[in-house]
């Protein structure tokens, strides 16, 4: 494991409504929500919002970078707050538990603002044993 992996790791980053209508394309979600400017605009949202496992992808990346050949066990997450094109967005992987048999607990946590929660949660890895401290 790299040094830095038992420290909180964050990624500022912001999406574009291109990034939807790809992601869209790519998993079949075409609810008009994420693709569909003008009909997001009538909606309470007022705009097309990111799809939820979209900002998954990027807490994912984030794992594959600093926890390489680490495999997903569990996930649970939630979306309390919409994400939306062109906005800034921080990422944040923070080790809440780390286990003897190569298993380590983040706390997930996708944010606008400073007050914004977009996507929330925990997710249980298993540690290759060539990155195991």
């Amino acid at each position: 494991m790299q040094e830095n992996s038992l420290r909180a790791i964050t990624r500022d980053f912001a999406l574009t409504q291109d990034d939807f209508n790809r992601f869209a394309d790519l998993s079949g979600d075409l609810n008009p929500i994420h693709v569909d400017p003008d009909y997001s605009a009538a909606t309470r949202f007022g705009a097309t919002v990111s799809h939820g496992m979209l900002l998954f992808t990027v807490l994912r990346g984030l794992v594959h970078i600093h926890y390489p050949g680490a495999r997903l066990e569990a996930q649970d997450l939630m979306f309390p707050a919409p994400a939306y094109a062109d906005e800034q967005l921080t990422a944040t992987l923070v080790p809440a538990e780390k286990s003897a048999d190569g298993h380590i607990e983040l706390v997930t946590r996708i944010t606008r603002g400073e007050e914004k929660v977009c996507l929330e949660g925990r997710c249980r890895l298993v540690l290759d044993e060539k990155v195991q401290p």
